[in-house]
C-alpha cells in the first residue's frame, strides 16, 4: 500500500516564512532556512516553499534563497511563485528545487505546463491551484490567483483535468475558504478532484489536528496532507502527527 505523504508549506514574503488566514493579514513566523532544517530533521516527506508575492509583483524566484533552503534538506522539494517562463523554470531546478508549482503562472499560460513536462518530466510539475466554493461554476468551485486575490474563468475540476492533460504530475490542491481556519480540509473539494484525475492530489488549506489529516487522506482520497499552522504555531511536529497517523491506520513512513 502506498503510504500517504506529509508535506510541510513555507509561504515566503520578502524572504521571511509567513502565515495568514484566507491568504490575508500574514504575519512574519521566522527564518525559512531554520524553519526548514527543523522540520527535515522531524522527518517531513517533503517540503514546499512558496514565493507569495512574486506573480503580484511580477518577479522571479528568489534563487538565492532557494538554494539555501536546498541545502538544508534531503528529500522532494517542491517550488512556487513568480515561476514564468522554461528559463525560471530551469534555474529554479538548477538552485535545487525537485519540483515546480505552477499555479497563477499556469492559468496565464497553460503552455508552460506541457513545455515544463517535456523539457523536465512530468514528475516535476506541480499544478498548484487556489479554489473557493462559487455555485456559477459547474464543479461549485472557483480558480483564484494572485494569492488568492484574482478571480478567473475557471472551474476547478475542469481546470484540473486539464492541465493533468497538458502534463502536470501532481497536484497541490488548495481551499481558500478553509485556508488558515484549522477547523479541516474541504473533503468534498479534494474528493471530487482526486477521483477524477490520474495524478496525486495534495490536499492544503484547513489542517488543525491530526484527525483533520486522517479525514482528508481517507474521506477525501487525498495522496498527502500539506501543513503550515499547526507545525508553525500549534505546537505539533511531524513525527507526532505522523505517530497519530499510524495509529489510526493510515500508512506513512516513521
Amino acid at each position: 500500500m502506498l503510504k500517504k505523504r506529509i508535506i510541510v508549506c513555507l509561504d515566503v514574503k520578502d524572504g521571511r516564512t509567513t502565515k495568514g488566514v484566507k491568504f490575508q493579514n500574514n504575519v512574519d513566523i521566522g527564518d525559512p532556512v531554520e524553519m526548514a532544517k527543523k522540520y527535515y530533521e522531524q522527518g517531513v516527506d517533503e517540503l514546499v516553499f512558496y514565493d507569495i508575492m512574486a506573480s503580484a509583483r511580477g518577479r522571479g524566484p528568489i534563487l538565492d534563497l532557494i538554494s539555501r533552503v536546498a541545502e538544508q534538506v534531503f528529500i522532494p522539494f517542491c517550488v512556487g511563485g513568480g515561476i514564468g517562463s522554461i528559463e525560471d523554470i530551469r534555474s529554479t531546478i538548477l538552485a535545487g528545487a525537485e519540483k515546480i508549482s505552477l499555479n497563477s503562472q499556469a492559468v496565464k499560460n497553460p503552455d508552460l505546463i506541457r513545455e515544463g513536462a517535456r523539457i523536465f518530466g512530468n514528475q516535476c510539475i506541480v499544478l498548484g491551484m487556489d479554489a473557493a466554493k462559487d455555485d456559477t461554476c459547474p464543479s461549485g468551485y472557483r480558480v483564484y490567483i494572485n494569492g488568492g486575490r484574482v478571480k478567473t474563468d475557471f472551474d476547478a475540476l475542469e481546470w484540473a483535468k486539464k492541465a493533468v492533460n497538458l502534463g502536470a504530475g501532481e497536484i497541490v490542491l488548495n481551499s481558500i475558504d478553509a485556508d488558515g481556519m484549522k477547523n479541516g480540509y474541504e473533503i468534498n473539494l479534494t474528493k471530487m478532484i482526486s477521483e477524477s484525475v490520474s495524478v496525486p492530489v495534495i490536499a492544503s488549506g484547513g489542517g488543525g489536528k491530526s484527525e483533520h489529516l486522517a479525514d482528508v487522506l481517507t474521506q477525501g482520497k487525498a495522496d498527502a496532507a500539506l501543513i503550515a499552522s499547526m507545525v508553525h504555531s500549534m505546537g505539533y511536529t511531524v513525527d507526532g502527527i505522523k505517530r497519530d497517523l499510524s495509529k489510526a491506520g493510515i500508512p506513512v513512513r516513521l
